[in-house]
This record gives C-alpha cells, sequence and structure tokens, in this order.
C-alpha cells in the first residue's frame, strides 16, 4: 500500500491534481488495496474526512486524512455520491468545497465500486480522450468522443505522450487525461499538430493525424516516449525517424533478432552512441565526421569496426535502414523511461 501510495509524491508538482487524482485512484484499483486503504487516500487527498456506507453487508467506515478511524455516523451536510445496491461514499468538508473535491470524490466512487465487485463501465464517468484512443472502439463512436473534446475533422492533432512523473514546464490547453496503456498509467495530450512543441521531459510527440487516426498517434508517441534518454534526449518527436517509428508502432513483437545483439555488442564500445547517431543522421562519412566531432579516419575505423560486428555495410543502401532500426530497436528494448524514478530524500535542518 505504501508503495503505491508512494507514486503520487513522483509525479511533477505543477502538474494537474486534477490529472494526479486519476492517476493515484487508477495505480490503487490495479494494487487491489481495501475499501479501508481508498478512504485514507480520498481523505488525505481532500484534506478531510472520507467515508463509505454500504447495505449489504451493513457498514459505515469513515478516515481521517491521517488514516485514523473515526467513529459513528457521518455528518449531515457532506459531498456525496451515490453507488448502485444502495452505496455511498462522501467527503465530510467543513465550509465550501475546493476545486478538486468533486474529481476526488468521484474518483473514490469508482475504486469502492470496482471494490465492491461492481461493473467499472457502469461506474466510470465518461472520459472521452480514452475513447478517441481506442482502436478497438467503433469508429463512429470514437469521433463523436473526439468532437466532444472540440477536436473537428478536417484539422490535424498530435499525441504527446508523458509518464506520470514528468516534468512540464510549458502546460498545454487542449485535452488531456490518464490513459491505461500496455505500458501502464499514462499522461496523454492532444495537442495542434502545428503549434510549438511542450517542453515537458521526457514525453514523447506521435505523427500528425486526423481525429479518426488518434489511436495511431498514440502508439508513435509510445515509440517515441521510449526512445528518450535522459537529459541527453528528454524528449523525442516521431517525425524525426519517420517510418521506422510507424513500423515499430505497429509491431506486436519486439524480439531481439541478430541485428538487435549485434548492436548491443556495438554500444559496449565508449564511442557508440555518439557514432551511430552521427553515422543515422549525416548524408556521408566525412559529414559524420564532423558531426561527431571527430577526424574522417576516426570515423572510418569506427565504421569498419561496426561493419565488423554487424557483418554487413551499414552505409550502403539497405544496410543503412537495418542500421537505424536495429539500433532504435536496440534503444526500445533497453529503455528505462518508464521506470518510477527514485524518491529524493530530503535532509532534516
Amino acid at each position: 500500500m505504501q508503495e503505491l501510495l508512494g507514486k503520487i509524491s513522483a509525479l511533477d508538482p505543477d502538474a494537474s491534481l486534477g490529472i494526479r487524482v486519476i492517476a493515484c485512484f487508477d495505480e490503487l484499483i490495479r494494487g487491489n488495496v481495501n475499501s479501508r486503504a481508498l478512504l485514507s487516500t480520498a481523505a488525505s487527498l481532500a484534506g478531510c474526512p472520507a467515508g463509505l456506507q454500504v447495505d449489504d453487508p451493513a457498514r459505515t467506515m469513515r478516515m481521517t486524512p491521517g488514516g485514523e478511524e473515526l467513529d459513528g455516523p457521518g455528518p449531515g451536510t457532506v459531498l456525496s455520491y451515490e453507488l448502485p445496491g444502495n452505496a455511498e461514499v462522501w467527503l465530510e468538508r467543513q465550509g465550501a468545497p475546493h476545486p478538486n473535491d468533486a474529481i476526488i470524490v468521484e474518483r473514490l466512487a469508482l475504486s469502492i465500486g470496482v471494490r465492491l465487485g461492481m461493473e467499472r463501465r457502469d461506474l466510470e464517468p465518461r472520459r472521452d480522450l480514452g475513447t478517441a484512443l481506442d482502436a478497438l472502439r467503433d469508429p463512429m463512436e470514437r469521433r463523436a468522443a473526439a468532437e466532444r473534446l472540440g477536436l473537428r475533422t478536417g484539422q490535424s492533432y498530435r499525441i504527446v505522450a508523458a509518464p506520470l512523473f514528468a516534468v512540464w514546464q510549458s502546460h498545454p490547453s487542449g485535452a488531456g487525461d490518464v490513459v491505461n496503456t500496455a505500458y501502464g498509467a499514462i499522461h496523454i495530450v492532444v495537442v495542434d499538430a502545428h503549434a510549438d512543441r511542450l517542453d515537458v521531459r521526457p514525453s514523447g510527440a506521435g505523427i500528425a493525424v486526423g481525429i479518426d487516426d488518434l489511436d495511431f498517434s498514440l502508439r508513435t508517441a509510445m515509440v517515441a516516449l521510449q526512445l528518450c534518454d535522459g537529459d541527453k534526449e528528454p524528449f523525442v518527436d516521431a517525425d524525426r525517424y519517420t517510418g521506422i517509428v510507424e513500423l515499430l508502432a505497429d509491431s506486436s513483437e519486439r524480439r531481439a533478432g541478430p541485428d538487435v545483439r549485434a548492436i548491443a555488442d556495438v554500444m559496449n564500445h565508449p564511442w557508440a552512441r555518439s557514432t551511430l547517431d552521427a553515422l543515422l543522421d549525416a548524408p556521408s562519412i566525412r559529414q559524420a565526421a564532423r558531426l561527431a566531432g571527430v577526424h574522417h579516419s576516426t570515423m572510418q575505423s569506427r565504421v569498419d569496426c561496426v561493419q565488423d560486428i554487424m557483418s554487413f555495410d551499414p552505409m550502403s543502401g539497405y544496410g543503412r535502414i537495418r542500421l537505424g532500426l536495429g539500433y532504435l530497436q536496440y534503444r526500445l528494448a533497453t529503455s528505462h523511461v518508464l521506470e518510477l524514478p527514485p524518491p529524493i530524500h530530503h535532509s532534516g535542518g
């Protein structure tokens, strides 16, 4: 429980609290924590007691922000949310509700409902972004969801994907939500294709698409996100790698084939990353040498080494394509960008 609750402390403190509330309860649902823990979380987020009442079996539970159980029924004036089966959750706020009270009690209700065995689809408030991005939904349903978000046919958009702990130097005005993906809960934002790049670290931006293909932009954004590399490359745009990212986005498997294993051997050399980046960005070995800041003869020696390891010429014809594809597959296979960063310990003074 503490590990799950600890995840919220790693989120960007400048991000919307509403996004963090959604993310936190999504983590708790996946962790299958009990009702007491869910109430404690809601109380902690709201800064006031949270309560639960169910009829079968009859019970009432109230928790303080400090995780202590309160006796007796709740006060008469509460912000409540009714669930099927005569169940109810609430926040015991004295005075006017705080701006995020509604979303806290809403996510608490969803979490308690799931805990009580109710169908999530009957409890989940409409989250149009998730619907618009779901390739398994009916196309017309997805388009309707996109239009409710204010997106329009004939315009182009990109998906920006970021971990929940990403740092947002600029905040978007477009539609955003926490969306469950194959890689866990991801903060997703839809931006105009021609808008300035958001400064979100780390983050990946997908290719530009119309509203009917937002799911494809999401898949390319997730590939771009996993290609981020700390301070060296804090954000990646799928456009940089064009068709290769599209191939990777639609690949259901990421097995380490012989080219990827050979790239791993190349990466044992301290010059590998800068050299491969230069070779793939430059039209010639001489230009690659200039990009890498080394002499032409040095770069040629490195290319010869790569060729010996890869068993093909990385600078000619399909060899360059194989090198690029193998290199990106290796980076995806070794990506750590979605791992929760270690907690920051503050020394006492």
